[in-house]
C-alpha cells in the first residue's frame, strides 16, 4: 500500500467528533516521514480538528515549506488561514488567505474563508461584497442569474464603502 492509500484510508475512518485515533495512526506515519509535505498537512488537520490549533498551526507552515502544492496546498492555505482567524489573528488570516486566492483565483471556498476573516478583521463591508460576487460567480441557479448584474454592482457599491475598487 503507497503513502497515499494509507493516508486516505486513514482519512476514510476517521470520526471528527473522536480524532485521537486518527492522530494515533498518523503519528507512525508522520514519524517515518517527517518531511513529506501531505504527511505534514494531514497531521496538522488531524491536530486543527482535534482543537489542538497551536500544534496545527506549525505543520500547516511546515507542510507548505515542504513543497505542498496542487489542491492540497489550497486547502492548507484554507484551513491555515482559518486557524489563524479562530486563534486572533484576524490580520495575518485575510494576508495568507488573499496570498491563496492570488494562487487559486477560481476558488470560492478561499474567497468564502477571506469573507469570514475580513469581516473577523472589522472589513464587513469587503467581506460582505466578497459573499455577493461568489454568488455571482458560482450560483448557478435560474432565481440567481436573473439578479446576477445587480448583485455584481451591488458587490462594487458595497466594496466602494469600504475604499476598494
Amino acid at each position: 500500500m503507497t503513502l497515499d492509500q494509507q493516508l486516505d484510508e486513514i482519512f476514510a475512518a476517521r470520526d471528527r467528533n473522536d480524532m485521537g485515533p486518527t492522530i494515533a495512526a498518523l503519528v507512525p506515519i508522520y514519524e517515518a516521514n517527517p518531511t513529506n509535505a501531505r504527511v505534514l498537512y494531514e497531521v496538522g488537520g488531524a491536530y486543527d480538528t482535534n482543537g489542538d490549533e497551536e500544534l496545527a498551526l506549525t505543520f500547516y507552515e511546515r507542510a507548505m515549506d515542504a513543497g505542498l502544492s496542487g489542491d492540497l496546498l489550497r486547502r492548507c492555505y484554507l484551513q491555515y488561514g482559518s486557524t489563524l482567524r479562530n486563534l486572533g489573528a484576524y490580520a495575518r488570516s485575510v494576508d495568507v488567505l488573499a496570498q491563496a486566492r492570488r494562487e487559486f483565483p477560481d476558488s470560492a471556498s478561499l474567497t468564502v474563508w477571506e469573507a469570514i476573516s475580513l469581516h473577523a478583521d472589522g472589513r464587513s463591508d469587503e467581506a460582505v461584497a466578497s459573499l455577493l460576487e461568489v454568488i455571482a460567480d458560482g450560483v448557478d441557479s435560474a432565481d440567481i442569474d436573473r439578479y446576477k448584474p445587480a448583485l455584481r454592482g451591488n458587490a462594487k457599491y458595497i466594496r466602494s464603502l469600504a475604499g476598494r475598487d
